[in-house]
């Protein structure tokens, strides 16, 4: 059975963490070199993922959803909106029952969350409770998914393409871990989705 993966800014080099067979993307500005049949243009933040439901084994998103607001107000018709709510439905969505949502960001309180002036939603070491178990948070604000935690931990941005780490990689890992807690700057979140 062939496997699919959607990167969601997915910027000029899509990612594929899991090595599916088919790669997907995403970008506000794709690659004009990717084959556009797989690769398209959208403002997640304003608008839903351009795939049909149920379509994916797993979807990344690699320093890309601190760039997604978490309110956006318009004074015209005086409503708000959440979107990374919504970009966590529209994840949700588009993977298939037990499909996974692998998530790389800059976290609080690491600088590195805050120094791009272009990050404008800051996640921390608790937020993925609001998307995952029996009753996340998140339903409050109209989240209607439903995630099982497989990982949710701080990572050396560096080390966290490789899905396991080398032993050289482990002992740095848990070197700075144990004494230099403050060069973990990126959490990472490995979700499955479950559905009916």
């Amino acid at each position: 059975m062939t496997t699919k993966h959607l990167d969601l800014g997915c910027g000029p080099h899509p990612r594929n963490p899991y090595a599916a067979d088919e790669i997907y993307g995403v970008d506000i500005s794709p690659s004009p070199e990717l084959p556009k049949d797989r690769f398209v243009r959208a403002n997640l933040a304003l608008e839903p993922i351009p795939f049909t439901s149920n379509s994916f084994d797993s979807v990344s998103a690699f320093d890309f959803i601190e760039h997604i607001p978490r309110q956006i107000h318009s004074l015209e018709n005086h409503t708000s909106r959440l979107p990374f709510i919504e970009l966590m439905n529209e994840v949700w969505r588009v993977l298939k029952p037990n499909g996974v949502f692998y998530a790389l960001t800059p976290a609080y309180p690491n600088p590195s969350a805050f120094q791009d002036p272009t990050h404008v939603n800051f996640i921390t070491e608790s937020t993925h409770t609001y998307f995952c178990g029996e009753s996340p948070l998140g339903s409050m604000y109209g989240f209607t998914g439903k995630f099982k935690v497989r990982r949710a931990e701080w990572v050396i941005a560096k080390d966290s393409f490789e899905m396991k780490l080398s032993l050289t990689k482990s002992l740095r890992y848990w070197h700075r871990r144990l004494f230099k807690p403050s060069g973990l700057s990126h959490l990472v979140w490995e979700f499955e989705a479950i559905k009916p």
